[in-house]
């Protein structure tokens, strides 16, 4: 088995980093202990009061967005009743909840988007937050901001935008990439994010029900997870097959949501789907490029320091791909990644973020650095390395941006010809 970041390390912690929301490999070195503080998982948790933050939790904030527009947000429930659950079989249907993200109109009373639903929160910090070694209580989860308005209406003057996928780290709550997905929403993209449930720690459906991760294996050999993880990529490439046709829906007029929650004026008429890209980070960036392969309907997509699994690792792809690496994978360390580049034959470029780490890629890369001076966090270093978190965002923002913008909307770039040049902490892979 290829070197790669999913093998265990020395210490036993290949359970928590399939179940902590990080989703980040060298959580394997950390020693956590998720499973030991979880509740049984696989099924849903009856809603309860969600209780206040503490007064001495530590409140963090999320770095605005620097494109052009405002942003607006929208969550939707959706059911897939052609197939049962992959993931936990007696469930007779797939539910699903995503959120789209989107250039907004200015002004309008509409509640800023928090980071994470109130009982999700609650149960991340209860849950999740101990296997990224923060204690309970010691964060206000619920009171983290995004710089979306819910419901409020597309900006008009926009125009018909690209729709970009988000797929998250195995385990990892599509919340953990919202500062490169409100990025994109205000450079002009509809973004959609997707949670996969029984597989992210707890995802948080209408009237407060949550569900809960399904449990693992009690044994986890390298062969038993790179099994699990390929359960999973399928189960993902399902669900984003399955959420491109609802969206299809969206944009002819059709209500996907399972409640029918009013959606954003404007929301259909701005999706443009002839030009889709998906995007993932670790397990989502494989799952972004399986998808490439098998949907006529993704035009480009990218890969945030990702082992990729599956049929692509063989058969590559034909379309733009950018693969985005932090220290712990490189192309003399990861058989996927020599084998999945040797085989694609489209546009493609891979940068290297020195000092970074797995979870540079995601939101953790902004929220440790505002915790780390008040509080011992163990796992910090292992999960988002050394480099200087601002400069770490915006060098992925500004790849990313670039990325989809010449491929998306046909938009010049010089950033790929000299990274360096733009972000001395950038290298050219290959």
């Amino acid at each position: 088995m290829p070197t790669d970041p999913t093998a265990p390390r020395s210490r036993p912690a290949r359970r928590e980093f399939l179940r902590c929301a990080a989703a980040a490999a060298v959580l394997a070195s950390v020693g956590t202990a998720c499973s030991a503080t979880s509740p049984p998982t696989g099924s849903a948790a009856k809603p309860t009061a969600t209780p206040s933050p503490s007064s001495t939790s530590r409140v963090v904030s999320l770095p605005a967005p620097t494109g052009h527009w405002p942003i607006g947000t929208i969550d939707l429930h959706l059911v897939d009743r052609t197939r049962h659950d992959p993931l936990v079989p007696s469930k007779p249907f797939r539910e699903l909840m995503v959120s789209v993200w989107y250039p907004a109109e200015r002004g309008g009373k509409f509640p800023i988007a928090p980071w994470l639903t109130p009982a999700a929160a609650a149960d991340w910090d209860k849950h999740s937050a101990p296997g990224l070694t923060i204690k309970t209580g010691a964060v206000d989860w619920q009171g983290i901001q995004t710089h979306a308005r819910t419901g409020a209406p597309v900006a008009r003057p926009a125009g018909k935008l690209p729709v970009v996928l988000f797929s998250s780290g195995d385990g990892g709550d599509r919340a953990l990439g919202t500062t490169l997905v409100e990025e994109l929403a205000s450079q002009g993209y509809i973004v959609v994010t997707v949670d996969p449930t029984y597989e992210v720690d707890q995802v948080e459906f209408p009237s407060g029900r949550v569900e809960r991760a399904a449990p693992l294996p009690k044994k986890l050999t390298p062969k038993v997870i790179a099994a699990l993880l390929e359960k999973h990529s399928r189960a993902r490439v399902a669900d984003m097959k399955f959420v491109l046709r609802q969206i299809d829906a969206l944009a002819h007029g059709r209500n996907p949501d399972a409640e029918r929650k009013t959606l954003p004026a404007g929301l259909p008429a701005a999706m443009d789907l002839s030009r889709t890209g998906a995007l993932g980070q670790s397990l989502g960036g494989s799952v972004a490029a399986q998808l490439a392969h098998d949907d006529p309907r993704i035009s480009a997509a990218a890969n945030l320091d990702g082992e990729f699994f599956g049929p692509v690792i063989r058969t590559g792809v034909t379309k733009p791909f950018l693969l985005m690496a932090s220290d712990v994978n490189s192309f003399d360390n990861n058989a996927s990644w020599k084998s999945f580049w040797t085989a694609s034959t489209g546009w493609k470029h891979a940068l290297h973020l020195r000092k970074a780490q797995h979870g540079s890629y995601t939101d953790l890369q902004v929220i440790f650095p505002q915790l780390t001076p008040h509080m011992k966090i163990p796992a910090a270093s292992e999960l988002i390395g050394t480099i200087n978190p601002h400069r770490s965002l915006a060098a992925q923002r500004s790849a990313i941006a670039a990325f989809f913008d010449l491929h998306l909307k046909n938009r010049p770039t010089t950033l790929f010809d000299n990274p360096s040049g733009w972000y001395p902490e950038v290298e050219v892979l290959r």
